[in-house]
């Protein structure tokens, strides 16, 4: 009854239509409700409710109406619930439900209305087309595998710097200590030393 707190431990199989409509229900709709498998309606509509829509509710195989309007149900609308092939009215605007529309079967029948107050869903029957770089995360083997080769460009980077900051202060501390000079004149000297004695015992040869 409206108004009461009822905790169901049990429900039966033998019910066709469930109304739970407007009563300020919270929580997430339980998976269990997809073992109705009798039920020909379900509302769930203007509550409170949240989490994703289970996926369970595809296996409602007579299911002729869901309404699960005006809540605050989020993710994707499961592509399970093409599968109800005698669905012939769906109603889950109000909410906030994101991704690509399930498409085929009864899904091809639904309009706008349907899906009116979700800003997230994209594709048939809205004008809103869905973006597949958007709609789809990269994989996670791609994921990783530019992560590691970011990971190998920094320490190449990060090395050549450090060798270039070595070179340069090793140089600097060889000219500044003055042996950087003897050494230059010694080699200097043998050079012009070398050559002219060269051209000499040309000559007399």
């Amino acid at each position: 009854m409206k108004g009461f707190y009822i905790e169901l431990e049990k429900i039966q199989k033998i019910f066709t239509t469930i109304d739970f409509s407007r009563n300020q229900f919270v929580g997430e709709i339980p998976n269990l409700i997809g073992r109705l498998k009798s039920l020909h309606g379900l509302n769930f509509s203007h509550n409170k409710l949240s989490g994703s829509i289970p996926p369970s509710l595809g296996n409602l195989s007579n299911l002729e109406w869901l309404d699960l309007s005006s809540n605050e149900l989020v993710g994707g609308i499961p592509v399970q619930l093409a599968d109800l092939t005698f669905l012939e009215s769906l109603n889950l605007a109000h909410n906030k439900l994101v991704g690509p529309i399930p498409g085929g079967k009864q899904f091809n029948t639904f309009a706008n209305d349907s899906y009116i107050g979700n800003v997230g869903l994209c594709g048939v029957p809205l004008s809103k087309t869905c973006n597949n770089e958007q709609e789809q995360p990269p994989s996670p083997r791609n994921a990783q595998q530019a992560e590691d080769d970011g990971f190998d460009w920094k320490f190449i980077w990060m090395g050549y710097i450090s060798g270039l900051v070595i070179g340069i202060s090793i140089g600097y501390i060889v000219l500044s200590s003055g042996k950087f000079d003897h050494w230059f004149s010694q080699w200097a000297g043998r050079r012009i030393w070398h050559k002219p004695n060269a051209r000499l015992r040309g000559r007399r040869n």
